[in-house]
């Protein structure tokens, strides 16, 4: 039984060296063979020359090193394109995802009950308190309006096996949002939570408009009511203007009242033109991905690695 870990890495210089003594102990305790696969995507710092140190230090260490910048979905593609265990891990270097907790996701593996363990935080202790607040309604809303549930505090974080793994790549779309796929191909799930670590070195790679980007993302990629929502808005309107016109002709043939008032026609022709406008915005938004979709450019390309028979693109 083969354990493989996919460790996606962005500028982590300054984390690995501490993350590598916290993995190897646990990984050399369970006495399971293992390898520790690290996907660079496309770091500025010295993480990739850390990595080929590491991969030379040790014989089941593997990393694979992208031409740019591609983001942390394309890095986890890759991660369990190439991984070659019976069972696969996804953990961030940054410590945030404790390496102990592997082996408690691969003892309830090993009991046959579950395909998949994953890690959800129980608190978001040291987070900044708007960011929480944000995160909390992005649940919400996205657990509402779509059919697969995300778990609230859900991390990447989790060991699985094979099947599940297989099933994943299966799934070749370029708009990628793991944390929907992962509960789109189904199989029993058991939730693991754990309090929230801080960050060991460095910043988070993650802004507020890139995690607002990447959840606006995750609702087009698993739901289809923003679309319902712009189709609604398009019936509520007609039926405004309907009423309207009903109310100024009666108006008229009743009391002989001219139309009168020309600022809040303005101000009706603004506010639909606004509506119009916000419900183009999100059929264009469906219409780019799709756009992207059918170009079929490549999720990532890899320029160094030290795996035999890599993927080098996909």
């Amino acid at each position: 039984m083969l354990i493989s870990v996919v460790i996606p890495c962005f500028n982590e210089a300054e984390s690995l060296p501490v993350f590598m003594q916290r993995i190897l102990p646990v990984m050399q305790k369970n006495g399971c063979p293992y390898e520790l696969l690290f996907v660079d995507d496309g770091s500025q710092d010295e993480t990739l020359s850390i990595l080929k140190q590491m991969s030379m230090d040790h014989e089941n260490i593997y990393y694979l090193s992208f031409s740019r910048n591609f983001g942390k979905e394309a890095a986890l593609l890759a991660g369990l394109t190439n991984a070659k265990g019976d069972y696969v891990a996804v953990m961030d270097a940054d410590l945030q995802d404790p390496p102990e907790l592997l082996e408690q996701m691969y003892a309830i593996l090993q009991q046959g009950n579950y395909d998949c363990v994953a890690a959800r935080r129980s608190n978001r202790k040291n987070e900044p308190v708007m960011r929480s607040w944000f995160a909390n309604m992005f649940y919400k809303c996205i657990n509402r309006i779509s059919d697969e549930k995300i778990e609230e505090g859900a991390r990447d974080y989790r060991m699985m096996k094979r099947k599940m793994v297989d099933a994943l790549l299966a799934m070749q779309e370029y708009n990628r949002f793991s944390k929907g796929m992962f509960s789109w191909v189904g199989f029993e799930t058991y939730w693991l939570s754990y309090e929230n670590a801080e960050r060991l070195k460095g910043k988070t790679k993650w802004s507020f408009w890139k995690l607002f980007q990447y959840g606006m993302d995750g609702i087009m990629s698993f739901s289809q009511t923003p679309l319902s929502i712009a189709s609604w808005f398009g019936i509520f309107m007609t039926g405004i203007s309907v009423l309207s016109l009903l109310f100024i002709i009666i108006r008229k043939l009743l009391f002989g009242d001219p139309v009168a008032g020309w600022a809040s026609t303005v101000c009706i022709i603004v506010f639909i033109g606004g509506l119009q406008l916000f419900c183009l915005g999100i059929i264009g938004q469906y219409i780019a991905k799709i756009y992207l979709e059918t170009k079929r450019r490549p999720h990532y390309i890899i320029t160094e690695t030290n795996r035999n028979e890599a993927v080098i693109i996909k």
